[in-house]
This record gives C-alpha cells, structure tokens and sequence, in this order.
C-alpha cells in the first residue's frame, strides 16, 4: 500500500469514527432535552404544591387567630391579589 492510500484510509477510519460519535451525541443530546423537559415539568408542579400548602397555612393561621399585624397585612394583600387576579378572570370571560 502506498504513503497516500494508507493515509486515505486513516482519514477515512477517523471520519467513520466522528460519525459515529456524532450521532451518539445527537442521541444524548435529544435526551438530555426530553430530560430537562421533564425537570422543568416537575418543578413547575412542585412549585405549585408549595403555593397550595403555602395557602394551607396561612388559612389554618387565620383560622386559628395566631397571625401578627405583619402576617395579618401580608395575608390581606395576597388576598386582595387573588381578588384582582379573579376579577381579571371574569373580565376576560366577558369579552
């Protein structure tokens, strides 16, 4: 074999390599972003339940009476949020 074709064929078994090892990361890649996807997903839900539980305690505050002035201030403004926040509903099921 000469110089030139045993240098071809190196070329050619190093290009056949960076193929194969482009698709592997294509593949990974692909499920690294189907991963993060789900992270996302999870956290989006978990952030969810904290608001939930969240609200939980401050209702089961009230109910019991044990919240300071600040507690009490805070929880009328969240309230009056969520007020708004359902009147900003309705207004856009009016139109």
């Amino acid at each position: 074999m000469t110089d030139l074709e045993s240098q071809l064929k190196r070329v050619s078994e190093k290009l056949q390599l960076m193929l194969k090892q482009r698709e592997l990361l294509l593949k990974e890649n692909v499920k690294l972003k189907q991963e993060i996807g789900a992270l996302r997903s999870e956290r989006h839900e978990h952030q969810k339940t904290i608001e939930r539980l969240e609200q939980q305690v401050a209702i089961s505050k009230v109910s019991r009476t044990e919240m300071s002035e600040a507690e009490k201030k805070q929880f009328e403004k969240r309230l009056g949020q969520y007020i708004k926040e359902i009147d900003r509903c309705i207004a856009l099921l009016g139109e």
